[in-house]
């Protein structure tokens, strides 16, 4: 088996790509996040170049980049700057299904595959004071959308149409799938 490197230094996607892999090494990219063109677009650019900035280090690794945004249409919901962005953005999600979006790319021995995942998630409606509550346990400050699926969110969400894992932001299916050659 080639060794194995996780361009990310999210914890969520550790958590789901150790049960893909059991042995792997972190090298978290420093890249500057700027992208544009639509959710999809972006997400992929911006999963490559992660996978690219630690390949030119790791040569010889297989190197997997990933990124997930939240978007309702082609609006994209970062992480939020504040807990009045939080609740500004988990209004807009209330009542209402959004598609998270993750591109993966996979860089070994020069080359690159890249795939994009979506997943439409719908909202129940919220109140104002389940808002305000939500985002007193912290949890939807460093999530895109201002929320986490497997977590306190889990709660307000009706329905997912897709992959739950990529709610997470790592599709385990389709990161199997590209590297199982190298396994």
């Amino acid at each position: 088996m080639r060794q194995i490197v996780l361009a990310s230094g999210s914890p969520r996607r550790h958590e789901l790509l150790k049960y893909i892999v059991t042995e792997f090494e972190i090298m978290a990219s420093d890249i500057e996040e700027i992208a544009d063109g639509s959710p999809r677009e972006q997400v992929v650019k911006l999963a490559r170049d992660k996978a690219g900035d630690i390949a030119a280090k790791r040569p010889g690794a297989v190197v997997i980049g990933a990124d997930t945004l939240v978007a309702i249409g082609d609006t994209i919901l970062g992480k939020p700057k504040n807990k009045a962005d939080a609740a500004r953005m988990l209004r807009a999600l209330s009542g209402n299904t959004h598609c998270v979006h993750t591109g993966i790319a996979v860089i070994s021995g020069g080359k690159t595959e890249t795939r994009c995942v979506g997943t439409d998630v719908t909202f129940n409606e919220m109140s104002d004071e389940e808002i305000e509550e939500y985002i007193d346990t912290d949890e939807p400050m460093d999530k895109a959308g201002a929320y986490g699926i497997q977590g306190y969110g889990g709660k307000f969400i009706d329905r997912i149409d897709g992959c739950y894992f990529n709610v997470m932001g790592l599709p385990q299916s389709v990161l199997y799938d590209m590297i199982r050659k190298y396994l």
